[in-house]
């Protein structure tokens, strides 16, 4: 099993680790030559602890990775929405990738996008999967959570691929074209909502008349409670780091498919406040830091590794 992976950021590299693991060999390709060169070495950790560890192949052009691989050729994106996608779709359909080839965008494109990619790529005959992936940095290392719009007959050839890539019962088709994108949209605008009530409580507590300690409540809601879960997990660990959180700005950052997801739910008519209000607080956090925006961005900083604005002095 060989398959090329195009975008090496945070989420591509651990996932490229991950698939080694399981035994693929993964045909990498990155703008940047000195991320495929660090991937190269930390590969070799892999080989020595996997028992039948995939064969990193590095490529430092397009033409050369599409030389690699075997036709039909299976290609994973994961590189930034928008443009990006556009011009990396444009550089492989000019190096070769043609019929029956098989084009994945892992990353977290609009779904209307998507739908005209696969309509683009379609025409030339090469099939197009988009896959909303989920899990943080940790799932993406260890088995993520994929969500998977297209033609359910490229679905099930590249199935095996994906349940190498996803954690157990953690890759689902959701429907045709667009299909997966648009459930990962929901999905983090769901987040949002999550995020945000857990820094307003936390602000709440913060503000209360009593000396708390937060990371064992977040260790006491991890452990029974109606609310516990991995993002609980994560602020248990985030606290335990900077008990007051101290060492950071309240300012959340990200606003982009929470912002789809409202404009989406207006289309649909669809009422969403929870979702539209943990929005405005992140563009609102810009200008006022707040406590609960320093919970959400060490939230964001833990399961995805995003920047947080480090506090000054």
């Amino acid at each position: 099993m060989k398959l090329g992976f195009i975008g090496l950021g945070r989420m591509g590299h651990a996932m490229v680790l991950h698939l080694l693991e399981q035994g693929v060999d993964v045909v990498v390709f990155n703008r940047t030559a000195g991320k495929i060169d660090a991937l190269s070495q930390e590969a070799e950790s892999v080989k020595h602890k996997a028992e039948s560890s995939g064969k990193l192949i590095t490529a430092y052009t397009i033409d050369e990775m599409i030389k690699w691989l075997d036709k039909p050729r299976i290609i994973w994106l994961m590189v930034p929405q928008g443009k990006p996608v556009d011009e990396m779709m444009e550089k492989l359909l000019s190096a070769g990738i043609g019929k029956e080839d098989i084009l994945i965008d892992g990353g977290n494109s609009f779904y209307k996008d998507s739908i005209r990619r696969y309509q683009q790529l379609k025409e030339k005959g090469v099939h197009f999967l988009d896959i909303g992936t989920s899990g943080g940095l940790e799932g993406a290392r260890n088995g993520a959570c994929v969500m998977v719009g297209g033609d359910k007959k490229i679905y099930e050839k590249v199935r095996p691929v994906l349940e190498k890539v996803a954690i157990h019962d953690g890759a689902t088709y959701m429907g045709p074209s667009g299909a997966g994108h648009f459930v990962k949209m929901v999905h983090n605008g769901v987040e949002y909502g999550m995020l945000e009530s857990l820094g307003e409580g936390f602000e709440i507590l913060f503000n209360g008349p009593y000396q708390l300690n937060f990371e064992e409540i977040a260790k006491n809601w991890s452990h029974g409670s109606v609310v516990r879960g991995w993002l609980v997990e994560l602020l248990e660990r985030a606290f335990a780091a900077d008990p007051k959180l101290e060492k950071i700005e309240g300012v959340i950052g990200g606003g982009t498919t929470g912002g789809w997801t409202i404009e989406i739910a207006k289309e649909l008519n669809v009422s969403a406040p929870v979702i539209a209000d943990s929005l405005e607080v992140r563009k609102k956090s810009l200008s006022k830091p707040t406590f609960s925006g320093k919970v959400v961005a060490a939230l964001r900083r833990e399961f995805g590794g995003h920047e947080v604005k480090k506090r000054k002095g």
